[in-house]
């Protein structure tokens, strides 16, 4: 009976000890490091630019602005609606009208640079730094390119309190960065790829 009894405490522990090392932590929204979930909601507007990409076909790839008409032309394809669809939809479109001279055709829709709704995708960087700037939306850019754009961090800065604000949907999120990091000891885990109105800021020190 002992023995069982004591069994049965072990067991109590070990359970009390897993339970313990299975605590969730917090971990970085995949959202911050892809534009892919922007790009399947945005709707193309005039005089954004887009590049269409037919795999294993280069002479059918193009990069071009939505013309006035919300149009582009694509080779073999010719002209096709853009302007109110997502990028996916048009892949999509490319993709049926290819399929009479290509076998299977891969295409993939890619927005380069978003002119139609600038105020709305600009990135903006405000606090201590050298010059709070807004700047036009680009694929890949990083909070490092923001921050440098903005002419660095100043003299009064506290870099790493810096916070990323992303609106979604019905609220902002707000994440932690890491500036100090990211600009003196080339710790990038914080330097995440930005979407469009992205806001960045950076505090002044607590004297």
């Amino acid at each position: 009976m002992k023995l069982s009894l004591k069994y049965l405490l072990l067991l109590f522990f070990i359970t009390l000890v897993g339970c313990g090392s299975n605590k969730s932590h917090p971990t970085r929204p995949l959202a911050l490091t892809s534009g892919q979930s922007m790009q399947n909601e945005y709707l193309i507007g005039v005089d954004d630019v887009v590049q269409v990409i037919v795999w294993k076909n280069p002479d059918l790839s193009v990069n071009m602005p939505v013309r006035p008409d919300g149009r582009i032309s694509v080779p073999l394809v010719g002209d096709i609606q853009a302007g109110g669809k997502t990028a996916e939809q048009v892949s999509e479109q490319i993709r049926e009208r290819l399929s009479t001279y290509v076998r299977d055709p891969n295409v993939t829709v890619i927005l380069t640079q978003l002119r139609n709704n600038e105020y709305l995708s600009r990135i903006r960087v405000t606090g201590a730094v050298m010059t709070p700037t807004s700047l036009p939306y680009r694929q890949g850019m990083t909070v490092l390119d923001a921050v440098l754009a903005s002419g660095g961090i100043n003299e009064f800065a506290s870099p790493d309190r810096s916070k990323l604000y992303r609106r979604s949907q019905s609220k902002t999120d707000v994440y932690e960065i890491e500036l100090g990091g990211i600009l003196h000891s080339g710790d990038l885990e914080t330097n995440y790829d930005l979407l469009p109105g992205d806001i960045i800021t950076v505090p002044e020190r607590l004297f």
